[in-house]
């Protein structure tokens, strides 16, 4: 990497130029924001804007490849842990020196933090998004990111929910916060689309089954052990109802062994991690989440643009989307297994299940797609450039 010049210049962009802009991540694994990346690049114009993108822990580098297939930069800056993701700062404003970045463009608290200081340094304008609500935030994650939160220029929240969260935690006018929702391609993900496997056949699931599923990393705030026993308490009154879980993560060994232990090897399946999820919503008539917390999850929006009937917990920016009896449906946050009655209700009535599918897939389509979220992006882009 470049060293630290004393004094740095930005150089002159012409209009005739890409303009380079910097996307800085904590890892490139197959969590809902790093998934976005290569998503968004499909969709972004790359005759006017060319990425970069730097990350920081390397044994978490699934998305490099797809980033770099759709004409993405990568760069890992190696980090063993948050603290020393600060410590990478100088190199990483030697390299916006290096390649001339315009812009720099932030993802959750630790990069954010890192990202505003180079901007700091540099004299590039920064846009930090933020996917969570701050409750949810370690102590010290919360006030090293509230500490910094002014050394940016914009800030993105992907629900009014995280939106309203950053207004009650930080209370002040600067910088901007705006909401720009996660989208989807709903062309790619659509049934009309090849869906490769036939999920039901290889698991002998019947045809006329109700299949349920979930795509996840396994973690504590997707409480995958109350997804459980609503499966099973389901199960119970619908023999005929079958569940995917698609995912792995940190929790893996406990969600096995609560599942061995409730007795649902015939009906439910754990399908590990999936690098393609389209062929598993194919097979799914709904996808359940059990949330604690949510910001606005992708693979929520990528089922129902596959005409799967959400049905979900009222975590986060969920309620955002979903409209409770019309497209889906809402269980408190507190008692998810209202699930069961709820489900078991639906179930029984084929036709409504009919109309919410498609009144799933006409949602992300309206309010939730790719495109829109691009647009708005570079309206972003294009305004702290200018400035």
């Amino acid at each position: 990497m470049d060293t630290l010049n004393k004094t740095y210049v930005r150089k002159t962009w012409q209009e005739n130029e890409r303009v380079p802009v910097l996307h800085i991540i904590k890892s490139l694994g197959r969590g809902g924001a790093e998934m976005l990346l290569p998503e968004t690049l499909r969709q972004h114009d790359q005759q006017k804007f060319r990425f970069h993108y730097i990350y920081f822990l390397p044994w978490k580098n699934q998305m490099v490849a797809a980033i770099e297939q759709e004409g993405g930069k990568v760069v890992c800056v190696e980090a063993k842990n948050n603290a020393s993701i600060l410590f990478a700062v100088r190199k990483i404003a030697a390299y916006v020196r290096k390649h001339n970045i315009q812009l720099i463009h932030c993802h959750l608290p630790w990069a954010g933090m890192a990202g505003r200081l180079v901007g700091k340094l540099t004299g590039v304008p920064v846009v930090y998004t933020e996917h969570n609500k701050w409750e949810r935030y370690h102590k010290l994650t919360y006030y090293m990111n509230k500490l910094s939160f002014s050394y940016q220029q914009r800030v993105i929240a992907v629900s009014s929910e995280v939106a309203n969260s950053i207004k009650t935690n930080y209370r002040k006018i600067r910088p901007q916060v705006q909401v720009v929702a996660n989208g989807v391609d709903t062309a790619k993900y659509a049934r009309t689309q090849p869906a490769g496997n036939d999920i039901r056949k290889q698991l002998n699931i019947p045809a006329t089954a109700t299949v349920i599923g979930i795509a996840c990393v396994f973690r504590m705030q997707k409480r995958l052990g109350a997804w459980l026993d609503i499966a099973k308490a389901l199960h119970e009154k619908h023999a005929d109802t079958f569940f995917i879980i698609v995912g792995d993560g940190p929790l893996r060994d406990e969600i096995h062994a609560k599942a061995k232990a409730l007795g649902t090897d015939n009906y439910v399946f754990f399908a590990g991690l999936q690098a393609e999820t389209r062929p598993y919503f194919t097979a799914m008539d709904m996808f359940m989440m059990s949330s604690e917390f949510e910001g606005l999850p992708i693979a929520l929006l990528e089922a129902m643009s596959m005409n799967c009937v959400p049905v979900c917990t009222a975590a986060g920016g969920i309620p955002e989307v979903i409209k409770d009896g019309v497209n889906g449906l809402l269980a408190p946050v507190d008692q998810p297994l209202q699930l069961v009655d709820r489900l078991s209700q639906l179930i029984q009535q084929p036709g409504q299940v009919t109309q919410m599918k498609q009144a799933a897939r006409e949602t992300v389509i309206n309010s939730f797609s790719m495109k829109k979220m691009v647009a708005e992006l570079e309206d972003i882009y294009n305004d702290l450039i200018k400035n």
